[in-house]
């Protein structure tokens, strides 16, 4: 069966996009598309590069973690069949499959389209899988449930021409109290439920945190509203994205995230330019139906279903530590510990299977890689917990001390530096065997990264570490920075980790001994772990550990990283989510060429906001076109129209009735209506042609020689 006749019964824009990424596999398996350029388009279709050589990891969007027990088996069949047969849930409450091949992801995205499901924008420069607290729409401290606000949101930005060629990527997190369960306080955007009495009327809204992050250089997001009303979230979301996709850096990498540029301009700025983008908004008011969805426990029948508890200790304890009474009395939220975040699909389909027998239909994948399950009755937690056992995920202390994130790092990331996994299972072992009262701790979690860019949220532990290395001789000790002092306060605040020293890893056991056995000497002095942290200060910490660093006295297996025989050899790798290396002037050109199609075919649409997008990348990527064919560096879109405006239309070699900026600028100057879309669409279109007409000229100057573009000129 062809692909066309396999995509009959999905939607249309899946069908778009499935055949679009088929088509340009085959244009680079052929030589007809740079591999570069391929790179950045497969990325925000969730196709991402391994480590290992020839195979990918394809991972899928799924706002705010949640999925049925049918998309469960739906996934666990195409793992089967295109993958290892193993789920991995992550951090950003999504599932990743690895080791697969290229020419199987469009038959992969089939599949997920025809359960309802999705791979758009969950990697590259797009905005990312927003998440949200597993407990919303059950939490008994929760004003209201966020989960329709984070689907409308979801909904919104999916496919929206404003986010889909930025500098870098755009993470936004919903949680579902002031607890702050969903970590706002380290996203790009940050919402908090709040209900004010406006006009004698409770009012929904949100607090508004922004441009928060982690990785090498980790920030707290800004409080920027205490309040703000629902049915403005998303025009505000869309007016900062605009501006950080104008103004945002893209040739410098690693200073490419909105934090970076609020840091820039000033966050008084960037929300004045906030302000200014208001105007062109395809929506000034974006209310969302948010009628909390009516969840029926299941029908359970205790007595035709007796469990007899084969351990009662045990079981009071897992009641203890992953059973909570959800705000639906009588109902119960339970979670489950995913060692590592990986699931085979023999076992999720069996728990598929479980949930629809003693849960609602309605899995929630939470923020460290495990899984809430929802509307629990309680005669049905006893059989559940027994059940859970058999398949291996009834394991105490959720979220707990011993429940330890970790990113996949060196196991297949091209970025990891050392083995975070197998490394968190010896912390876990030693954790469960020597402090196994930390079993029922939640406010001190370990956290580890394969290296700084903090995918396993080191950054924001109490304790945590990160890949990195210590040079000795010839040889290389694998190692890891230790951080300590980050997460979640009792009160909700949020704090960022500090880095204390680097040990070789073989010895971070050794290290975290001594930070547990310090800090629960002196447990009764202090309420939490980072008030005893931030009253002996780092110094202490780094005293402390140091004897740790002594490699006078360093060991042979000291060279060997955790679940690895051989001696460690540093081998990094770039980062997927870079921009396009190298291109041609004639090939940028092209792409001004299609982004004017593509505004056409919006116009056709009715959607006028969409065209009016389009019209201004194809103006900016024309202009580029251009700059790059006199070496002038692209790496900002507001850099761009001012350059282009001194080098080409003030001298007299572009010629316009206006100058540029004020062309490109108009539209932020403008309501996003028919009449401006077709006034400015045929403005972007006599301009890009324009840009053709210049370019040929120059290559007739310079003999026909298309010009290679390089490396840092050519990220804006």
């Amino acid at each position: 069966m062809d692909l066309q006749t396999k995509l009959s019964n999905i939607q249309d824009a899946d069908r778009k996009d499935i055949l679009e990424l088929d088509h340009r596999i085959q244009q680079f398996k052929t030589g007809r598309e740079d591999e570069e350029r391929f790179k950045l388009y497969r990325l925000t279709r969730g196709v991402y590069g391994q480590r290992q050589v020839g195979v990918q990891m394809f991972r899928l969007k799924i706002p705010f973690g949640k999925i049925t027990s049918e998309q469960l088996e739906a996934i666990a069949d195409i793992s089967d069949q295109y993958s290892t047969g193993n789920l991995h849930l992550t951090t950003r409450q999504n599932i990743q499959m690895h080791y697969v091949k290229l020419d199987d992801s469009p038959a992969i995205w089939t599949a997920l389209a025809e359960a309802g499901l999705t791979a758009r924008e969950a990697c590259g420069n797009t905005v990312r899988n927003i998440t949200a607290s597993a407990r919303a729409g059950i939490d008994p401290d929760e004003p209201f449930d966020v989960s329709p606000y984070v689907q409308a949101s979801f909904e919104y930005f999916l496919r929206n021409p404003i986010c889909q060629e930025m500098g870098r990527k755009i993470k936004p997190a919903f949680s579902s109290s002031d607890q702050d369960s969903a970590f706002t306080y380290f996203h790009d955007f940050g919402f908090i439920p709040r209900i004010k009495n406006i006009e004698g009327q409770p009012t929904r809204g949100f607090k508004v945190l922004l441009g928060g992050g982690l990785g090498a250089v980790s920030m707290i997001a800004h409080p920027v509203y205490d309040f703000l009303p629902a049915d403005q979230i998303i025009p505000f979301m869309e007016a900062a994205i605009r501006v950080f996709d104008r103004y945002g850096e893209r040739e410098k990498r690693m200073k490419a995230r909105m934090k970076f540029l609020i840091k820039k301009l000033g966050l008084e700025q960037f929300l004045e330019l906030v302000e200014q983008e208001k105007v062109a908004l395809k929506n000034q008011r974006f209310p969302i139906d948010a009628v909390e969805e009516k969840v029926e426990a299941p029908d359970f029948d205790a007595q035709n279903t007796p469990a007899s508890l084969s351990n009662p200790e045990q079981y009071a304890l897992w009641l203890q530590t992953n059973v909570f009474e959800q705000k639906q009395k009588g109902n119960f939220g339970v979670w489950v510990k995913v060692h590592l975040g990986n699931i085979d699909t023999n076992t999720a389909r069996k728990l598929a299977k479980l949930v629809r027998s003693c849960a609602a239909n309605d899995i929630r994948i939470t923020v460290n890689q495990g899984l809430l399950l929802r509307f629990v009755p309680e005669a049905a937690l006893p059989y559940l917990y027994e059940q859970l056992k058999t398949l291996g995920l009834a394991d105490v202390g959720f979220d707990s001390t011993a429940d330890i994130t970790a990113c996949p790092g060196t196991d297949t990331c091209a970025l990891g530096v050392t083995n975070s996994t197998a490394l968190s299972t010896v912390l876990e072992n030693l954790i469960i065997s020597e402090y196994p009262h930390l079993l029922k701790e939640t406010q001190l979690k370990i956290k580890i990264s394969g290296c700084m860019n903090s995918c396993g949220q080191h950054m924001a532990a109490q304790i945590g570490f990160h890949g990195s290395s210590i040079k000795r001789g010839v040889g290389v000790i694998p190692a890891m920075q230790v951080v300590m002092g980050g997460g979640i306060d009792p009160a909700g605040k949020g704090f960022i980790a500090e880095k204390v020293i680097k040990l070789p890893t073989k010895r971070i056991p050794d290290a975290v001994r001594l930070m547990l056995d310090d800090y629960l000497a002196q447990a009764g002095d202090y309420d939490y772990f980072n008030d005893y942290f931030q009253d002996k200060g780092k110094r202490y910490f780094y005293d402390l550990l140091k004897p740790l660093a002594d490699l006078d006295n360093i060991r042979e297996e000291d060279f060997q990283d955790w679940g690895q025989e051989q001696q460690y050899i540093q081998s990094i790798g770039v980062g997927e989510c870079a921009g396009v290396v190298l291109d041609v002037v004639g090939t940028i050109i092209n792409d001004a060429k299609s982004k004017i199609d593509m505004a056409f075919e919006a116009l056709e649409e009715k959607a006028p906001a969409d065209a009016i997008y389009h019209a201004y990348a194809a103006m900016i990527i024309g202009a580029k076109a251009l700059l790059l064919s006199k070496d002038v560096k692209c790496n900002t879109h507001k850099g761009i129209i001012h350059d282009f405006q001194e080098h080409y239309v003030a001298n007299g070699e572009f010629q316009l009735s206006q100058a540029f900026p004020d062309l490109v600028l108009q539209i932020n100057q403008n309501t996003a209506n028919d009449d401006f879309a077709g006034t400015y669409l045929a403005e972007a279109k006599a301009f890009v042609q324009q840009v053709i007409d210049t370019r040929n000229a120059q290559l007739v100057e310079a003999g026909g020689e298309e010009k290679l573009v390089i490396d840092n000129y050519y990220k804006a």
